[in-house]
């Protein structure tokens, strides 16, 4: 087949994947919008767990017109979940059988938003019977729009994303994040910090969970771990990183499902090593027996 015979890739104006970067695209432009504008703070967990009216409005109007179009479907967003790890997982294992799910976060990086950092997204994911069919992380500062979908690839930009070709974790450039369980999953992750260190090139902690992933699928970064994460942190990104043929476990190294919550993603390449670097910190996230 030669370039004049390509099909092109296509989004249908009445996909599901139209109407996921509909409402991001929408939801960034508004949160871009707003920046500099945040009048009321209120925290979650902690102090470093912020949610703003920003956050609210944002999920709101992505509920709306996800409804709009298939008022039938479940939708499980970050600001409509109660505190903590518990509820986080109570709302998923309640939600997650539907045979329609959309998963989102209108603000990922919210703590950047406040402070005026230029580093935080919004990430949408659908969910079919639990898996993942549909991933869009859009960056609006960047007006990047990443998106998957399952089976027909990822993109940026329109032009597919590919994974990084290293294949070393001495060539390898990392992000990660800082959990905000201070008591166990802080502690572990950074004795993972520690321990990969000296292995890698760098890391990076940006701030958006979301971002990261978009960056691992697009080969700006060659590999991402966090502990204590939420569904709506890593749905879409994991498609995305998928969909440019990378690999997304759990830091066990079992195979991402919704409930995942400590996370590596990586090109492929360095997985098993940052896995075993991981492991032999003790730093998996994972309490012992």
């Amino acid at each position: 087949m030669n370039e004049k015979d390509k099909v092109p890739y296509v989004v249908t104006s009445k996909s599901y994947t139209a109407v996921a970067i509909n409402c991001a695209a929408k939801a960034g432009e508004w949160i871009k919008s707003r920046l500099g504008s945040v009048k009321q703070l209120s925290t979650k967990v902690s102090s470093q767990d912020l949610v703003t009216e920003v956050d609210k409005g944002a999920e709101q109007m992505i509920r709306k017109l996800i409804l709009t179009h298939f008022p039938d479907h479940a939708i499980l967003g970050e600001e409509s979940v109660g505190p903590g790890a518990e509820a986080c997982m109570k709302a998923l294992e309640t939600a997650k059988n539907e045979p329609y799910l959309w998963i989102i976060d209108p603000v990922d990086g919210t703590t950047n938003y406040v402070h005026g950092f230029p580093f935080y997204s919004v990430s949408i994911a659908l969910a079919h019977h639990g898996e993942v069919i549909v991933g869009v992380v859009y960056d609006p500062s960047r007006d990047e729009l990443f998106i998957a979908e399952k089976g027909k690839g990822a993109y940026v930009h329109g032009n597919p994303t590919l994974v990084a070709k290293e294949t070393t974790l001495s060539d390898s450039l990392l992000a990660t994040g800082f959990p905000l369980e201070t008591s166990f999953n802080l502690p572990q992750n950074m004795a993972g910090l520690q321990a990969l260190l000296p292995k890698v090139r760098n890391v990076r902690a940006g701030g958006s969970a979301a971002l990261h992933m978009a960056y691992v699928a697009a080969g700006r970064l060659n590999g991402y771990w966090e502990l204590g994460l939420n569904a709506w942190d890593v749905a879409a990104g994991a498609l995305l990183i998928q969909e440019s043929g990378g690999q997304v476990t759990d830091t066990a190294g079992r195979p991402y499902d919704l409930s995942v919550r400590n996370i590596v993603a990586t090109n492929g390449e360095i997985h098993d090593d940052l896995l075993e670097t991981l492991s032999k910190a003790e730093a998996t996230g994972f309490r012992k027996d």
